[in-house]
């Protein structure tokens, strides 16, 4: 069973001003951090490509978002809410109940389970096989993002470095993971191509001048970070064929994609050596100038960036260990959680899954990965009760993870009391504007929703879920998780049952 293709991936059509939404929040819970986030989240439609949490500060001021992100234009302007009262009642779980029942129903085959929760408490409002193990589809990167926020650090960056190599006239491209490599300059205002392969080739080519170095470059490429079998065996072949994922590699351009602009379609199925050849075609263009050539040819070299030598090095130079001869780093982990949860980024996700089992001191594969979220998760106190994970982005059938999961995680994720999953409250689209939900909530039933809901979204051919958080009409902060499983492939009732759920949510007073 194949993935339903471009339904669960965005396009990269909001970036920009996704970045700027719920930016991150200042203050303790519940007091400040849930006041700034009603407040900020208490504005017209117009103003939601500002950030949805601010701190003290006031933020700087955001150009007009460009026309294709904007919400459809059926959805009537979204009203302001009323700001946050802590003293306001607890929405009644009956009233809540009856109010989501008659919306969560299939269309067709299949089942909804859900749950929800009252942020500030904890307390329960809904209630439908919450603790059942269903397959969660990419609801699973909400987990992938707890484990990397907590094991790497929101600020962490990774490195992809130009190293001399272990023979004269040998250039080591070493990949440190990240992913999301651009083939020009290094954009330092962007999370995809935030380093750049052309910034670290001209940087290479002035290292390699300063060292005397002369005659022909060899190019070879350590991809050796990552260990494992580089394609899950549990992802289905016509996932991999379609591009929903392709083999995993410590270094890639544009999350393992021929074009950034282009999230569909076939992936490189060898993405280290597709950068190394960029690199190299790169460092010939520099290196034309300043008498280099560079060998055609890009030889895989699993260590030898740690095996290298200073023999490039000019004199003065020590011979304890390669020398870098020029480095790029990757936007923080917080900028790359963010994008993977908008745009539901499947490569991504299994990147960040790897890098957090190294850092977490476990083997950078695959059963790394799963290994190191159950351990984060389990550390940050939430259960893991029916949690089975067989990759960390949700395109296996195979996973298992109960709603109740999911509602904690975002209830951790809001609370702050873990000031480094905070960092996660960016990536959440906001219905109707932004990454996987821009293209939603714009029927009459749930327009009321567009601007106000913010979720992760699932999809996969029979299984969709939903989970994320809302301010009730009260006041009240929610926080939700709805998962279908064994639905009917493209029955076009069941997203709305979602949609309409959340909706409900939104405008509830439920008393």
């Amino acid at each position: 069973m194949t993935k339903t293709i471009g339904t669960d991936q965005g396009p990269g059509r909001a970036r920009q001003a996704a970045r700027s939404l719920v930016s991150g929040v200042r203050g303790s819970w519940p007091l400040v951090f849930l006041s700034v986030l009603l407040v900020a989240l208490g504005v017209p439609a117009a103003l939601l490509v500002a950030p949805g949490f601010v701190g003290p500060e006031p933020p700087a001021p955001v150009p007009p978002a460009p026309a294709w992100h904007q919400p459809p234009a059926t959805v009537p302007p979204v009203q302001g809410l009323a700001p946050l009262n802590d003293s306001a009642a607890v929405p009644l779980a009956s009233s809540v109940t009856a109010q989501l029942e008659p919306l969560l129903q299939a269309d067709g085959g299949g089942t909804f389970t859900g749950l929800v929760q009252d942020a500030l408490t904890g307390e329960v409002l809904f209630d439908r096989g919450g603790s059942d193990s269903r397959v969660p589809a990419s609801n699973l990167k909400l987990l992938t993002a707890v484990a990397a926020l907590r094991s790497l650090g929101p600020e962490h960056r990774f490195s992809t470095r130009a190293v001399a190599g272990p023979a004269p006239g040998q250039v080591v491209l070493a990949g440190g993971g990240d992913v999301l490599l651009g083939s020009g300059e290094s954009s330092g205002d962007q999370v995809m191509g935030h380093a750049g392969l052309a910034t670290l080739a001209a940087q290479t080519v002035t290292a390699l001048q300063q060292g005397g170095a002369a005659g022909e470059i060899r190019v070879l490429v350590d991809d050796s970070l990552f260990s494992g079998p580089a394609l899950n065996p549990a992802w289905e072949s016509g996932d991999v064929a379609a591009g929903e994922v392709a083999p995993l590699y410590s270094l890639a351009l544009n999350s393992a994609r021929y074009d950034p602009a282009v999230t569909t379609g076939p992936r490189p199925q060898d993405a280290a050596m597709t950068a190394a050849e960029e690199f190299a075609a790169r460092l010939r263009t520099a290196g034309a100038a300043a008498g280099f050539t560079v060998a055609a040819a890009v030889e895989r070299a699993p260590g030898a960036a740690a095996a290298g030598t200073a023999a490039t090095a000019g004199p003065g130079e020590g011979s304890n260990g390669p020398r870098v001869l020029a480095e790029v780093q990757s936007a923080t982990v917080a900028g790359q959680v963010n994008l993977m949860l908008r745009d539901s980024d499947n490569y991504l996700a299994e990147a960040l899954g790897r890098l957090a089992a190294l850092a977490h001191g476990l083997p950078g594969s695959n059963d790394g990965a799963t290994a190191a979220v159950q351990s984060q998760l389990a550390d940050a106190g939430l259960a893991l009760g029916g949690l089975k994970l067989v990759d960390v982005c949700g395109l296996a059938m195979g996973n298992q993870v109960p709603a109740r999961q999911f509602s904690e995680v975002v209830r951790a994720i809001t609370s702050g009391t873990d000031t480094r999953l905070r960092a996660a409250l960016d990536g959440f689209p906001v219905a109707g504007l932004t990454g996987t939900l821009d293209a939603r909530y714009s029927s009459d039933a749930t327009a009321r929703g567009a601007g106000l809901v913010r979720a992760k979204t699932g999809t996969l051919n029979t299984v969709l879920a939903l989970s994320g958080y809302v301010v009730d009409a009260d006041g009240r902060l929610l926080v939700f998780s709805f998962i279908g499983n064994g639905l009917t492939p493209g029955a076009a009732g069941n997203k709305e049952a979602l949609d309409r759920a959340a909706t409900a949510l939104a405008g509830c007073g439920c008393r």
